[in-house]
Order: structure tokens, then C-alpha cells, then sequence
């Protein structure tokens, strides 16, 4: 925590960690969307609108990929919002292995853009995003972005 002449900062009210859980069903692309939309409002996080709306593309990404891939395996997602002072991050966990890379994809094809997209929103904020594997072998998939433009 950083100080403000000799007393400390105090951290803004927004911050905070929130975590829920959805089956892995098309249904819970739309509601895990608005559920982090409602979550930011709620709390007063001040993200830009642009930034706001890159975010709950993101969601919308991350969730689809979950339903569609890995539903088999991992029958429930967990999604996780977490917020800092300058920045919002979302993650999308499952417990399939596989662990997907945002390649060049075939423009011809009419899907397996997901990861693609997500990476080009989250640089373009000026944000990242990665894949990472969780202890009982199955993924986290991330993207945080600054709550303000570049």
C-alpha cells in the first residue's frame, strides 16, 4: 500500500476478488457475461467504455471456449473477476488438459478464432492474456486489461 504525505493510501473501495461458477452449458455464455458486467457496475469500477466492452467480448470468448471444448471433461466452469487499482482481470477455469494456443488461424474456417481474438483485444487495450494449468490438471485461461485506454 503506498502513502499519501506520510499516511497510507487507502485502497479504492472497487478492489476485490470475485469468483462463481456455472455449468458448461451455451446458457452460461450470455449470463457469465452479464453477471461481470453487473459485478464492475456494481462495485463503481470506473473502466472506460471501450475497455468495458473488450472485456465482456472476452468473457463471451473465454465461456464459449469452455462450453465448447471442454464440457466433456469439465462438466462446471469457474469464472473469476479480479480487480486493481488500475486494472480488471478475468479468468475462465476448467478442468480439461488440453491446453489451447492462440495460433494464426485459417481465415477460411468459420471458427477457432476465439483465443485469437482475445489476444488481439487484450494487446490492443495494452492488456495480456495467457494460458496456465491449475494442480489437478485442467486450465486457467486469463486477459487483464487496464480499466482506462492507452
Amino acid at each position: 500500500m503506498g502513502t499519501h504525505g506520510g499516511v497510507p493510501a487507502r485502497q479504492p473501495s472497487y478492489e476485490g476478488v470475485w469468483r462463481f461458477t456455472a455449468a458448461a452449458v451455451d446458457v452460461s455464455v450470455p449470463q457469465a457475461r452479464h453477471a461481470v458486467r453487473d459485478l464492475l457496475v456494481r462495485q463503481g469500477v470506473p473502466v472506460h467504455e471501450e475497455i468495458m466492452d473488450g472485456l465482456l467480448l472476452i468473457v463471451s470468448e473465454l465461456v464459449t471456449n469452455a462450453v465448447r471444448h471442454a464440457a466433456l471433461l469439465s462438466p462446471e466452469i469457474a469464472v473469476e473477476v479480479a480487480i486493481g487499482p488500475e486494472w480488471v482481470r478475468v479468468s475462465v477455469e476448467d478442468n480439461h488438459p488440453y491446453r489451447p494456443k492462440a495460433l494464426e488461424a485459417d481465415w477460411g474456417q468459420t471458427g477457432g478464432r476465439g483465443l485469437l481474438l482475445v489476444r488481439e483485444i487484450a494487446q490492443e487495450a495494452g492488456g495480456a492474456c495467457d494460458v496456465e494449468h491449475t494442480a489437478s490438471g485442467g486450465k486457467i485461461i486469463w486477459a487483464a486489461l487496464p480499466l482506462g485506454p492507452l
